[in-house]
C-alpha cells in the first residue's frame, strides 16, 4: 500500500483524561481528535482494543475480535439514561481516590465493572428501548465470535477467572451437552457479556467516524499470536497446537541474543498453519475483517513469525531449546488479499531481521517500521539512522515498548548523547522535540510520535517496560496538557513545514462592485 506522507500520534484510549480512573471513549477521545485535527495530524495510533486479563496487557487479550469494557465511557452511560450520575458519584466516593496520572487496575475494574452490570439492569428495566433494539440487533449480526466469547467469558467469571484448562473436563473440550447446560445456567452472565461488548462497539464507532470524517485515520494493532487464555483457543482448539487435555505442546517465543542469553519464552500457543491453510486462513480472514471495521491501517506485531517463527517445547523454561519453523509466508498475505481487497498493514519488522522477512513484506507492499532511538548506538550504517530510510517505512521516535525519549536521553551514555548532538546538530535540551522534529523531516512516508514525547515526558510516563511484570500500561495525561494552544500550533508546523501537512486554501472573499 502506498502511504501519502503524513504523521500521527501513538496514544492508547486508557491514556486519556478523566475523573473515573481509566481513559475512555467519551468526551476526552473526542477532544484528543479535534487536537489531533489542529496540530496538523492525520493518523492516530492506538495499541490492541481488546479486553485485557492479567497484568492489564493489551497484547494478551480474551478475545481477538472484541473490544475492551473498560474503555466504554460512563458518562456516555448516563447520558443515555442507563446510569443515574448518583450512583456514578457514589461508587467512585465508595472505591476510593482513582487518580488521574495513571490507571490502578485493579480498583478501576471493580469500580467500573459493577456500573456496567447496573447499567445492563436498567436496559433490561426498560430505560432506553431504542438502544435495547440495537443491542438484540448487535448480538445477531456479531454471533459469529460474540456467542462463543460471551459464553467463554460466563464461564471464566463462574470459575472465578481460572484459565479454561483448568474447568471440567467437558466444558474444556466442548462437549455439546455441557454446553447446552452452561448456557442456560449461565444465561444472564452470557447476556452481560454480550451487552459489554455492544456498549464498546456502540462507543467505539461513532468516534471512529468523527475522526474519519475530520480526515484522521486509526491505525491498529495486532499481535501475530493469540493468548492462550483465550476465547480464541478455546473456540478453536483444532487451529492450535494443544494436547489432549487442551495444553499447549509448544509455544512462541525468541532465541537468545544480544539482549538476552536466554531468549524470550512468550507462552503463546502456536498455529497449525498447515490446518488454517486448508479453508483457506479462513480465522484468520474473519480476524483480519473484524479489526478493519474497527481501525483504518493494522500494524501487525512480530511480522517476521509470518515468514519463521521460534517454537519451544512448552515444557522448556526459557527459550534456548527451541528452533525455527516455517511460517505461512506469501499464501496467507494472498488469501487475505483475495477475502479483504487492498491490505492498509504496517509490519513490525524491528530487530534482526532475515531476507525472507523482508522479501515478504516487500512483495506485498507493506512499510516496515524505523525507531529513532535505536539509531544511534554504532555506525553510520545503522537502518535506523534517518539517511539509510527508504520512503517506504514508518519512523518512530519510540513505540509503547521504550522508554519515553527524555528518558532514554539520560539512560544512554554519554558517548552515545554526543553521537545524538552531532547528528541532530543541536544540544539536545529540548531532546523530545528534537526527535519529533527529526523523524517528521525524514523520507519515511509516515512518522508517528508517541504523546509523551510530544508532551517532552520523562522515565514516570514510560508506557510499558518489557519483563517488568506490574506497573505496565498504566500511564495517563491530564486535560490541561491540551489547554495550551501553542501545543498544537507547534507541531502544526513541523508538519507543514516537512510536508506532512496541507492546510487548507485560505477562503477567497469576493467584494462586490
Amino acid at each position: 500500500m502506498n502511504f501519502s506522507r503524513s504523521s500521527g500520534i501513538l496514544l492508547h484510549p486508557t491514556s486519556l483524561p478523566g475523573r473515573w480512573g481509566v481513559g475512555d471513549l467519551g468526551t476526552a477521545a473526542y477532544r484528543f481528535v479535534d487536537f489531533l485535527v489542529a496540530a496538523g495530524q492525520t493518523l492516530w495510533q492506538v495499541l490492541p482494543l481488546g479486553p485485557t486479563g492479567y497484568g492489564d496487557s493489551p497484547y494478551q487479550c480474551f478475545s481477538a475480535f472484541a473490544g475492551n469494557p473498560l474503555l466504554v465511557s460512563l458518562d456516555d452511560l448516563v447520558e443515555s439514561g442507563l446510569l443515574e450520575q448518583v450512583e456514578v458519584e457514589a461508587a467512585a466516593s465508595a472505591v476510593g481516590d482513582l487518580g488521574l496520572d495513571h490507571v490502578e487496575y485493579g480498583r478501576v475494574i471493580s469500580f467500573k465493572f459493577g456500573l456496567l452490570r447496573a447499567s445492563f439492569q436498567h436496559l433490561r428495566a426498560g430505560k432506553n428501548p431504542a438502544l435495547a433494539d440495537e443491542f438484540v440487533a448487535f448480538c445477531t449480526a456479531q454471533a459469529a465470535w460474540l456467542d462463543d466469547y460471551a459464553l467463554f467469558m460466563a464461564l471464566k467469571n463462574h470459575h472465578g477467572g481460572a484459565s479454561w484448562n483448568t474447568w471440567h473436563p467437558d466444558l474444556r473440550s466442548r462437549k455439546a451437552a455441557a454446553l447446552r447446560t452452561a448456557k442456560k445456567d449461565l444465561a444472564e452472565e452470557i447476556a452481560l457479556q454480550q451487552y459489554l461488548q455492544f456498549l464498546f462497539f456502540h462507543q467505539w464507532m461513532p468516534l471512529k467516524a468523527y475522526a474519519n470524517g475530520l480526515g484522521i485515520k486509526i491505525i491498529g494493532d495486532a499481535p501475530i499470536f493469540v493468548a492462550y487464555d483465550s476465547a480464541d483457543v478455546w473456540a478453536n482448539p483444532n487451529l492450535f497446537y494443544l494436547d489432549a487435555e487442551g495444553n499447549p505442546t509448544v509455544v512462541a517465543g525468541v532465541p537468545p541474543d544480544y539482549f538476552s542469553e536466554t531468549g524470550q519464552l512468550w507462552g503463546n500457543p502456536l498455529y497449525r498453519w498447515a490446518r488454517m491453510a486448508k479453508d483457506g486462513y479462513a480465522w484468520w480472514v474473519a480476524r483480519l475483517r473484524q479489526t478493519f471495521s474497527l481501525v483504518d491501517i493494522l500494524r501487525l506485531d512480530h511480522f517476521r513469525g509470518f515468514a519463521a517463527y521460534w517454537e519451544v517445547p512448552a515444557a522448556e523454561t526459557t527459550a534456548i531449546n527451541g528452533k525455527w519453523v516455517t511460517g505461512p509466508g506469501a499464501a496467507l498475505f494472498t488469501a487475505l488479499h483475495d477475502a479483504l481487497g487492498e491490505l492498509p498493514i504496517i509490519a513490525e519488522d524491528l530487530g534482526l531481521i532475515t531476507p525472507d522477512v523482508d522479501a515478504l513484506r516487500e512483495q506485498f507492499g507493506f512499510p516496515g517500521m524505523k525507531v529513532l532511538q535505536f539509531a544511534f548506538g554504532d555506525t553510520a550504517h545503522n537502518p535506523y539512522l534517518p539517511h539509510n530510510y527508504a520512503p517506504a517505512a514508518i519512523v518512530y521516535t519510540g513505540t509503547h515498548d521504550n522508554n519515553t525519549s527524555v528518558g532514554w536521553f539520560e539512560d544512554i551514555s554519554e558517548a552515545e548523547r554526543e553521537k545524538v548532538r552531532l547528528y541532530i546538530g543541536r544540544d539536545g535540551s529540548d531532546i523530545a522535540w528534537d526527535l519529533v522534529r527529526l523523524a517528521l523531516m525524514s523520507v519515511a512516508q509516515v512518522a508517528v510520535v508517541p504523546m509523551q514525547d510530544i508532551l517532552r515526558l520523562g522515565s514516570d510516563a514510560r508506557m510499558n517496560t518489557p519483563g517488568r511484570a506490574d506497573r505496565n500500561w498504566t500511564w495517563r495525561f491530564r486535560a490541561e496538557a491540551l489547554d495550551n494552544p501553542g501545543l498544537a500550533f507547534g507541531i502544526c508546523l513541523l508538519a507543514e513545514a516537512y510536508g506532512r501537512y496541507e492546510p487548507p486554501p485560505a477562503e477567497v472573499v469576493d467584494h462586490p462592485g
